[in-house]
């Protein structure tokens, strides 16, 4: 059901000069910056009556009007499913999303989502841009994630993502034995033969930065710790493929199971039987949208990484310089 929104605001000193959505999100803190110049496009925001652009700049003194309808911004259903919650109060949630989850309806995927299932947890996230959504994890991708559960804290998660404050770190294990960590900058974009997929671009795309460090190494494989400043669609996948460490398991970046010569029978199955990519959101840090503290949380290990890792340790030790494999 749409609810009616009428506010004022006047432009002061040290916004003047500013461009209209920018003064408009300093004014209307409680909407996203997008939903904002939706509104100045239309109509519904105005300055001294006057219908603007969003580049516009404003002047000390000028008033501006806001007369919106707040519509349900999903028409999605709630659905019964079980969510594994982390962390929950008036602001966010924080929550263990399994692997196999997808986490928006879409084409193919209406129901069963995870947007269903918070929508069936706390109904008024219905009013909230997708469902109070506000970063994604891949279907096969398994952790944390935060849910906005009011307008503020949405557009409040929304700017620290875009300022690179959100704090995500991943466990995940790759195809090959690296000597040490590092960092990869490039850009990534719709890959220009597979639409279905992302690739590193030399021209266009978007800046993507990750780093990783060695948690533990094996002969033929490593068990990585990786940190995002970016957040690109299948960042992780496509930088570590990009390397040419592919995230064992992963379909659309890794190819074929790589078996090691002479690999015993329980590493065969379980590197050819993997069932999604080796990848765990294990730790979210955030300045709490309400409260402006920081918080922290982290999740352990699922069981099939955890078996993984079992797997790789006694099968596939990183051999002593003394020692043949």
């Amino acid at each position: 059901m749409a609810s009616k929104i009428q506010e004022e605001g006047i432009i002061l000193p040290d916004q003047h000069g500013l461009r209209l959505d920018q003064a408009a999100a300093e004014l209307f803190p409680d909407f996203s910056r997008s939903r904002l110049q939706t509104w100045i496009r239309g109509g519904a925001l105005r300055v001294d009556g006057q219908q603007l652009r969003p580049r516009d700049r404003v002047t000390e003194g000028s008033i501006l009007s806001l007369n919106a309808e707040l519509e349900d911004e999903v028409a999605w259903k709630g659905e019964d499913i079980a969510l594994d919650l982390v962390f929950e109060d008036e602001s966010i949630i924080v929550l263990n999303k399994p692997a196999g989850l997808v986490v928006h309806p879409a084409a193919g995927h209406q129901q069963g989502t995870l947007v269903n299932a918070v929508l069936n947890h706390a109904p008024d996230l219905s009013q909230l841009p997708r469902g109070g959504i506000v970063h994604r994890l891949d279907k096969d991708t398994s952790g944390l994630m935060v849910v906005a559960k009011t307008l503020q804290a949405h557009s409040h998660l929304v700017d620290q993502l875009q300022e690179r404050t959100v704090k995500r770190e991943y466990a995940a294990v790759c195809v090959g034995a690296m000597t040490g960590g590092g960092r990869v900058e490039a850009n990534i974009g719709r890959h220009p033969r597979d639409r279905k997929k992302q690739a590193v671009l030399a021209v266009g795309g978007k800046p993507a930065i990750t780093h990783y460090r060695v948690a533990q190494r094996f002969a033929h494989h490593t068990h990585i710790t990786v940190n995002l400043e970016t957040g690109r669609t299948h960042q992780i996948r496509v930088h570590m493929a990009h390397l040419h460490y592919p995230l064992i398991g992963d379909p659309a970046y890794g190819g074929r199971p790589r078996l090691p010569k002479g690999a015993a029978q329980p590493l065969i199955e379980i590197l050819q039987r993997f069932p999604r990519q080796a990848l765990h959101a294990r730790a979210l840090g955030l300045i709490h949208p309400q409260s402006k503290e920081p918080m922290q949380w982290e999740v352990p290990l699922p069981a099939d990484l955890l078996q993984l890792l079992e797997v790789l340790t006694t099968y596939d030790r990183e051999a002593r310089p003394d020692e043949a494999y």
